[in-house]
């Protein structure tokens, strides 16, 4: 039996029409399939390979752990120092309010313990979150998420959810002394690769403030360097009680997190205690490669590098066919005229061996974002054939 047959006959599947590239290997910003092709990965597996695939300081940490111990107790029992020097090094690029980590697994788990952390230290229930919003596919997640074709099938969720416009300062009265947490991504990522504006934030940190809610910036998809700073928040000056963190964090291993302050987290000690648990939170594998991708973030030029994709993206991708490129860094979205055009050119440039993508939200935007390691060389050659692609299309409509 081929493999694509075995991968559809075992592999629970998320859709009638997988991708179905069997991957032989990959590294850096490249793919590589079992057929001897080569795609150019310019998607980091959905921000999550921001350092490219198999990075070398990474796979050297994985490595090293392993030979010193995997699992050994629940979340936080036990000191483990893969845990305690990624927290701590985590930590110290964060303000002084945002100084305590809790490890998960994904991103979806991070909001979900988020979310409970918002209610338990509030002593709330309600929660504002926002239209075309995406934070995840459990329950509470799904919950805040603001898209009804994904919520509805699941009904009902959790109650009391409001969902408020995005960029919208007339709507922020909604905010009261009931909200425990308003749940927003800085930059919405499957909403279209929309940026928050700078006003319109701190309108919402200043209501929140107000009222007491809690304000829990989703930065699964913009952090660790995806947009130019380490954080998006960074280049807004307004900074969040709570931030939820996965994708890029681990550098191509799976965890998450949420990060608040020590006086937040105390609601989880109590009443009673060992109330939020994870088995493989902060497993200590994932967490030297958390560490070892964090240490070279900071020691690279990689900030500067996603600032450098994002002029290009922006000088390159113009012409007929093309209405906009927006997004910060190397989070960035391609607006293109029509549905057909989108579908043409992604396929088209697949055949190319490039790998792009569709936002869930918009069936017009093709997503880009590449490793922020990639040559400046490869960067102009993809950008080059895909504004060639959408000309050829165009002229052929």
């Amino acid at each position: 039996m081929k493999a694509l047959e075995r991968f559809k006959k075992h592999i629970a599947q998320t859709s009638d029409a997988p991708i179905g590239l069997e991957i032989e290997r990959a590294e850096g910003p490249y793919l590589y399939t079992k057929d001897g092709q080569r795609f150019i990965d310019f998607i980091s597996g959905i921000a999550v390979s921001s350092l490219g695939h198999r990075h070398p300081k990474v796979v050297a940490a994985v490595k090293e752990q392993v030979d010193r111990h995997m699992h050994v107790m629940v979340y936080g029992e036990f000191i483990q120092k893969p845990q305690l020097d990624f927290a701590e090094l985590l930590t110290s690029q964060l303000p002084d309010t945002l100084d305590q980590v809790y490890l998960v697994n994904s991103g979806t788990e991070a909001n979900e313990g988020a979310l409970k952390l918002a209610k338990k230290s509030t002593g709330r229930s309600k929660l504002v979150a926002f239209k075309n919003s995406y934070h995840g596919d459990t329950h509470g997640s799904l919950s805040v998420t603001g898209r009804n074709v994904y919520r509805d099938p699941y009904l009902p969720l959790l109650p009391d959810v409001h969902f408020l416009t995005f960029n919208a300062l007339d709507e922020l009265d909604v905010i009261d002394s009931e909200i425990a947490a308003v749940i927003m991504e800085p930059i919405q990522g499957e909403g279209g690769i929309v940026p928050a504006e700078k006003e319109w934030l701190e309108a919402v940190r200043e209501r929140c403030d107000e009222t007491g809610a809690l304000l829990i910036f989703d930065e699964i998809q913009s952090g660790f360097g995806r947009t130019g700073s380490l954080f998006a928040f960074e280049q807004y000056g307004v900074i969040p009680d709570i931030m939820s963190l996965a994708k890029a964090m681990g550098g191509g291993m799976p965890i998450g997190a949420f990060v608040a302050s020590s006086k937040i987290f105390q609601a989880f000690m109590y009443d009673p205690p060992l109330n939020h648990v994870t088995t493989f939170g902060g497993h200590p594998v994932s967490c030297a490669a958390a560490y070892a991708n964090l240490k070279e973030l900071l020691d690279g030029d990689y900030l500067s590098n996603a600032r450098f994709i994002e002029q290009r993206v922006r000088e390159v991708l113009k012409g007929d066919g093309i209405i906009e490129v927006r997004g910060k860094g190397a989070m960035l979205g391609l607006q293109l005229e029509t549905k057909a055009l989108t579908q043409k050119v992604v396929e088209d440039c697949f055949d190319q061996g490039i790998l792009l993508g569709w936002t869930l939200h918009s069936d017009t935007l093709v997503r880009l974002a590449p490793p922020l390691i990639i040559d400046h060389e490869v960067l102009d050659e993809v950008l080059t054939s895909i504004r060639e692609t959408v000309k050829k299309h165009v002229a052929g409509a």
